[in-house]
């Protein structure tokens, strides 16, 4: 029986507190709480849509700005997939998806290579989408990719609601970590790379 691949989080810093827990091969459960939101709404679709188990609660410095709580939630999450993950033998290592969402196109894709990089370009022109402030999402994904030492690139190829493009990518990214994160029986005990290290 594989083991279980699962981490657990308590970061703490002056301007965020965030505690919880992350389960790889899950079934979608989730309890979120962030003070954003529409934030909390991106990351039960993500755990969702990933099939992930995620309990994750922060209590940040929203009287300053949102940017402390959505950066250190997305290197948060980051750092407890790569814990989770462990040596990374085994796994698929990249993944993508393309995902529709009404009139909106979201592309994601990702490759937990070991070098923190993200690209990210949501073509949204408006300074809220809901109560969340929609240039913080570079910011949650560059934070993603620091923690979990991955390529994260994701793009909204066409659409014309905002909400929908925020949300397109987040169900893009999740099943694309999915896929990333998921065993591949033929190389159970080598290391995706020809580096030897990951």
């Amino acid at each position: 029986m594989a083991k279980a691949r699962t981490a657990a989080f308590d970061r703490r810093t002056t301007e965020t507190q965030i505690k919880g827990r992350l389960a790889i091969d899950g079934t979608g459960k989730y309890d979120v709480s962030t003070g954003i939101r529409f934030f909390d709404h991106m990351l039960e679709l993500f755990t969702r849509h990933g099939g992930f188990d995620l309990t994750l609660h922060a209590k940040g410095d929203l009287d300053v700005d949102q940017h402390h709580t959505v950066e250190d939630v997305g290197i948060t999450l980051g750092e407890a997939v790569s814990k989770a993950l462990g040596d990374r033998k085994g796994i698929n290592r990249a993944g993508y998806f393309l995902m529709p969402m009404d009139e909106t196109l979201g592309l994601a894709a990702i490759d937990l290579s070991g070098r923190p990089h993200a690209v990210v370009d949501l073509k949204v022109k408006v300074r809220l989408v809901g109560d969340l402030q929609s240039e913080l999402v570079h910011d949650f994904f560059d934070g993603f990719a620091t923690g979990a030492r991955a390529n994260v690139h994701v793009k909204v190829l066409y659409g014309r609601s905002s909400h929908h493009h925020i949300e397109a990518v987040f169900k893009a990214f999740a099943r694309a970590l999915r896929v990333a994160c998921a065993r591949d029986a033929r190389l159970a005990k080598m290391l995706p790379s020809t580096k030897g290290l990951l």
